[in-house]
Parts: C-alpha cells; sequence; structure tokens
C-alpha cells in the first residue's frame, strides 16, 4: 500500500495544532504585534533619544534614563496587577480588578475584554464584549506599551529637576492610581465606556492624562533652575528630529491597531492619523514664520477631516504654548519643560472634542458599543455625542488633577520630590556619575574668551571619574 503524499502545508499553519486554535486569525495578531512593536519603538528609543537630546546637555543622560526606567517599570507593573485593573473584570465603575496577568493559561486563550459587554436598558445585549481574534499575550502586550508612553510623556514636564529616586517611586504609584482608572473608564468596559464617550486612540486616557498630571506634578515638583529655565537649549537638534521621527512613524500601531483587527478601520486610522500629524507640523511651522519669522525646529475620521483637525491641532496648542503660556500667570509660575500640557492635554481634549464634533457614523459602527453613534455635523444624537465628550474630558482632568498631587505629597514625604542645589547645578554627573559627552558648553559657540585658546600647549587629555568614557582631548577652560 502507497504511503499518502506529505502534507503540502506546513506544520505551523495547520489548524489542528495547539499553537493555531480555530478562533485565531493570523493577520491580526500579526498586525496586532507588530503595532505593539511600533508603538513601544515610540518610547525605546523614541522618547529615549527625543528626550536626551531635547534638553541641555548636562541633563541628557538624566532626562533618557527617566524614560528607560518608566518603561521597564511599567511592563512589570503591568503584567502583575496593572492590567487587570484596566481591562479585567469590573471593580467599581471605573475600576477593574487587580490580579496577574502571567499565567500560561490565561495569555494563551482568546482576548476578551470581561466588562465590555454593553446592555439596553432592558437587559438585552446591545453589543457583544470585545473578543479579538488573537491570544490574551498580544492584547496584554499591546495595552502594555500605551501605558509606558504615557508615563515617559508625563516625565516630560518635570524633566531637569526631579529627584530619580522619587521618579522610581511616582511611576508604579501614578500607573496604579491613575492610569489605570482612566483605561478601564473609556476602555475596559467602564462607566465612560457603556456611556458611549469615544476615545479610539488615548486622546483623553493617554494625552489628557498625561499632560495634566505632568502640569499637577511639576507644580508640587517645583522649577528647574534659574539658569535653567531662562536657557534650555537642546544639545543634539539632529538627534531630536530622529527621535521625533520615530515618535510620528511609531503613530501608526498606535492608532492602527486600536481596532483590535486588521480591517478597514485600522486602515483609515492609519492615513488619517499622517494626515493630520502632517497637517499640524506645517501649521505650527508656517505660524513660527509668521509671528516670529523663522521656522522653530524645536516646536514642530474621514480624510477631509483629519485636515480641519491637523489645522486645529496644530494651531490652538501652538497658541495656548506661544501666547497663553506668557500672558497667564499661572502657567509662567509652573514650570513645564517641554510643554506637554499645552502639545498633549491641550491637543487630547481638542482632538475629544473634535471627535465628538466629526466622528462618522458607519465608522463608529466599526468599534463603538453604543449603536448609532455620530458627530454633531451628521445630526440625530450628534449633539449630545459632545457634550458627552465634554464630560468625558472632565472626569480625566478631575481625576488626574487630585490623584497626581496626593501621590506627589505622599512620596514627597518619604523621598524629596526635588533634586539638590548641588544636583540642579551640575546635572548628570552629579546625578548619574555619568555624562552623556563632552562638548562646548550647553550649545554655546566656542569663544576663546572663556573658553581658553586651543594650542598644543593647552590641551590636555582628561579621564573621567566615576563615569563611563572616552579619553578624549579636551582644551583647557579658563
Amino acid at each position: 500500500m502507497a504511503a499518502p503524499p506529505p502534507n503540502p502545508v506546513p506544520v505551523a499553519y495547520r489548524g489542528v495544532l495547539p499553537s493555531v486554535p480555530d478562533w485565531l486569525n493570523k493577520g491580526d495578531n500579526a498586525w496586532q504585534m507588530i503595532s505593539a512593536t511600533l508603538v513601544g519603538l515610540q518610547s525605546v528609543p523614541g522618547l529615549v533619544i527625543l528626550y536626551g537630546s531635547i534638553v541641555k546637555k548636562k541633563w541628557a543622560v538624566n532626562s533618557a534614563f527617566m524614560a528607560f526606567y518608566a518603561f521597564a517599570a511599567v511592563v512589570i507593573c503591568w503584567v502583575v496587577w496593572a492590567y487587570k485593573m484596566s481591562f479585567g473584570d469590573k471593580l467599581l465603575p471605573f475600576w477593574g480588578k487587580a490580579g496577574p496577568a502571567l499565567g500560561q493559561k490565561f495569555l494563551i486563550k482568546q482576548a476578551a475584554l470581561p466588562a465590555t459587554t454593553q446592555f439596553y436598558d432592558n437587559g438585552d445585549v446591545e453589543t457583544a464584549m470585545a473578543t479579538p481574534l488573537y491570544p490574551m499575550a498580544s492584547m496584554v502586550w499591546f495595552q502594555c506599551v500605551f501605558a509606558a508612553i504615557t508615563l515617559i510623556l508625563l516625565a516630560g514636564s518635570v524633566l531637569g529637576r526631579m529627584n530619580f529616586k522619587a521618579w522610581m517611586a511616582f511611576v508604579p504609584l501614578w500607573l496604579t492610581f491613575s492610569y489605570t482608572v482612566g483605561a478601564f473608564s473609556l476602555w475596559g468596559g467602564g462607566f465612560l465606556f457603556h456611556w458611549g464617550v469615544m476615545d479610539y486612540s488615548g486622546g483623553y486616557v493617554i494625552h489628557l492624562s498625561s499632560g495634566i498630571a505632568g502640569l499637577t506634578a511639576a507644580f508640587w515638583v517645583g522649577p528647574r533652575s534659574s539658569n535653567d529655565r531662562e536657557r534650555f537649549p537642546p544639545n543634539n537638534v539632529l538627534l531630536m528630529l530622529a527621535g521625533a521621527g520615530l515618535l510620528w512613524m511609531g503613530w501608526a500601531g498606535f492608532n492602527g491597531g486600536d481596532p483590535y483587527t486588521a480591517n478597514i478601520d485600522s486602515s483609515m486610522a492609519v492615513l488619517n492619523t499622517n494626515i493630520c500629524a502632517a497637517t499640524s507640523l506645517l501649521v505650527w511651522t508656517w505660524l513660527d514664520v509668521i509671528f516670529f519669522k523663522k521656522p522653530s525646529v524645536i516646536g514642530l475620521v474621514q480624510g477631509w477631516a483629519a485636515i480641519i483637525m491637523g489645522i486645529l491641532s496644530g494651531s490652538i496648542p501652538w497658541f495656548t504654548m506661544m501666547i497663553v503660556h506668557k500672558r497667564w500667570t499661572l502657567l509662567q509660575k509652573i514650570d513645564d519643560t517641554l510643554g506637554v500640557f499645552h502639545t498633549h492635554a491641550v491637543a487630547g481634549l481638542l482632538g475629544g472634542v473634535l471627535t465628538g464634533l466629526f466622528a462618522e457614523p458607519e465608522l463608529c459602527a466599526l468599534f463603538l458599543p453604543v449603536t448609532n453613534s455620530r458627530g454633531g455635523v451628521y445630526g440625530g444624537s450628534g449633539g449630545i455625542q459632545i457634550l458627552k465628550q465634554l464630560a468625558g474630558g472632565a472626569f480625566i482632568i478631575g481625576w488626574n488633577v487630585v490623584a497626581t498631587s496626593i501621590i506627589c505629597v505622599v512620596i514627597n514625604l518619604v523621598i524629596p520630590l526635588r533634586m539638590s542645589e548641588e544636583q540642579l547645578l551640575i546635572g548628570d554627573d552629579a546625578v548619574h556619575g555619568e555624562e552623556a559627552y563632552a562638548l562646548w558648553g550647553d550649545g554655546e559657540t566656542y569663544d576663546v574668551t572663556r573658553h581658553g585658546d586651543i594650542t598644543e600647549h593647552n590641551m590636555e587629555t582628561r579621564t573621567s571619574t566615576g563615569a563611563t568614557q572616552m579619553n578624549i582631548q579636551y582644551p583647557k577652560i579658563i
């Protein structure tokens, strides 16, 4: 009897294997893991590079390492307790039950968000529970990188003076008592989710939260040194652009992965994200040229709606940062190092409200639990949607102000929030015993009257102590 012909289908693609269950959609799973990786790259190395280069040279190591630490700390906290607080079973209308997301049985089963089933008033199911066609492991990691980037964005408000030990305590506390509340309320099946507040990809959960919490933390930490506030040039503009570029391109995974599937919604999200970002950058550049005569490098739904939103998201944050900030005494007193309040809180709230205005009904039906949702320009219940967006934004703002304030006050009882005056004066070498690299001053043009004459007679070899550096030739500084 002749042997049966060999199976032409590779082993990994045979549906009878435990590694390929019937519910697994390999395209969706591949896209979700790619999206998670793209979002992760926004943080590491994207924001690590951006933060390490956009600050003064003396804060390069500290700023980059704050981002690196936050990413690592969030990963561990997320899988040990925070994931289920954000996307697990309901504990309170705004919070899920804490628990680990580490067990094999949990991670290899089909992804599901148990609190997302939407019911009509009579108890009938309006929208079934979200059950993407990939394993829980993919969902846990995808949501983890969102949580991580939120903490790193927040860090931009306190660069250049927050005590690193205080930051080490702040990250897990803020993740636990602030981020998880917003994530569950709007994404995991909390009260704002079931009310129909739209947060497609983190306008409220990530951007509004990080901007408001960053401003609040900056208030409690206090300002940078007076010298740093007066002069804080980037130490490497080209690397800064590289980091910003990684941040931009990573947004394809940020917004494209949020439908939880590789469908037309994700395609629209990726295209509109880039249209909106490009329009916003161009508008910001034009405003710089019109009002300040120079194009500053440091300042950098539907297709037609994305252009409008891009124009507004470029102009309104620019206006609040360049005009309102300089005229409002309260904002001047709070030292938000990288202007996270303007670029994320203002932009996030604006995006949420504009979503309530422009949300297209057919696209809403692809991902919202409340049926017949629509933006204000489409009539019907659209006007109510704008009010929902405003109320959702108000909740996120209020919670973050209160929770962040309590966290900062509690930490300060044990660990000073702000660096010592000596550390503020010296920077990285005093805080970490390391320097990023040795250049003249902080972006200064070489001046022989200040830095000495570069000749063979006054060149000397400097060997760093307490730092990992090469032996480099430096002119003697007088």
